[in-house]
């Protein structure tokens, strides 16, 4: 999200060469944490591995669990294990991360003064005010997870009317801030921009009120929402896997590049094997 940022509305002197410079290590650094694990592997880019690495990630997502289930099988388990040390956090420890989940709306703060909405207007008022469409957006998905939990099984039509009513609604609402306001469609992508890091700074803070919220019935929904987090960035990161294993060509080049070695060694032992004289200028 900085990257992005900043090469929208960072000061670089309208140059894409000055971009380059100062952001290629950033870039090269996010890039290989993303693709390393796949480039590495002489299967990473295998279709039918990607599909399977697919399925068994979304099995991995929505599956629920139990008392005794592994993280590796279930993801709210591995999520209550990496926020695990958060239960024994002292006073301090739980100030300080407080502290640093407050960095995400820093995200917000400078986008919303972006949107075409704004005018240009720089009262503090519209930073405020922007935490209404936060408040709006949370009652929004309160409602749905709501009747999904009552409605989804036994009365899937309501369930689906609910869900029809709720989409008018906020296209409607798009509607009107697009003839009675300076919105454009182009804050609809500002505003993810803006509210995507400021929902992960909420969770954060959820997590450290995690003893008291869990008691409550918004503890499922802050669960909710964390799933979809994961659930998007696996699939921000399974898509160019995906695009590059269908890619004819790209795997056995990919395999050819990095283990060039061990595949002129193993064609040396298969002609050794094969009772075949080596060719002594292999």
């Amino acid at each position: 999200f900085l990257l992005i940022i900043y090469m929208s509305y960072g000061d670089n002197g309208g140059s894409s060469v000055v971009y380059i410079l100062l952001t290629f290590s950033s870039w090269f650094l996010a890039l290989s944490w993303i693709m390393a694990p796949f480039l590495f592997n002489p299967s990473g880019f295998d279709w039918l591995k990607t599909v399977d690495d697919f399925e068994d990630f979304l099995n991995w997502i929505w599956y629920r669990g139990g008392v005794l289930t592994k993280s590796d099988l279930c993801w709210e388990v591995w999520w209550n294990e990496e926020y695990n040390h958060l239960r024994t956090t002292g006073f301090w420890g739980n100030v300080f991360e407080i502290v640093l989940s407050l960095r995400f709306f820093f995200f917000q703060y400078g986008m919303v003064y972006q949107l075409k909405i704004v005018a240009h207007n720089k009262s503090i008022l519209v930073y405020l005010f922007s935490w209404l469409y936060v408040v709006a957006a949370f009652v929004i998905y309160m409602i749905l997870a709501k009747a999904a939990e009552k409605y989804s099984v036994k009365q899937h039509l309501y369930y689906r009317s609910i869900q029809a009513f709720v989409t008018a609604f906020v296209i409607l609402a798009i509607v009107v801030l697009m003839v009675f306001t300076g919105f454009e469609f182009v804050d609809l992508v500002l505003s993810l921009l803006a509210f995507v890091p400021t929902g992960w700074g909420l969770l954060s803070i959820a997590l450290v009120f995690r003893r008291f919220l869990i008691c409550m019935s918004v503890w499922p929904i802050v669960v909710a929402v964390a799933r979809l987090y994961e659930l998007a960035m696996g699939i921000f990161i399974l898509i160019p896997v995906a695009v590059l294993s269908w890619l004819p060509g790209f795997q056995a080049m990919q395999t050819r590049i990095l283990f060039n070695e061990a595949f002129s060694r193993g064609l040396h032992i298969s002609r050794i094997l094969a009772g075949k004289k080596p060719n002594p200028g292999y």
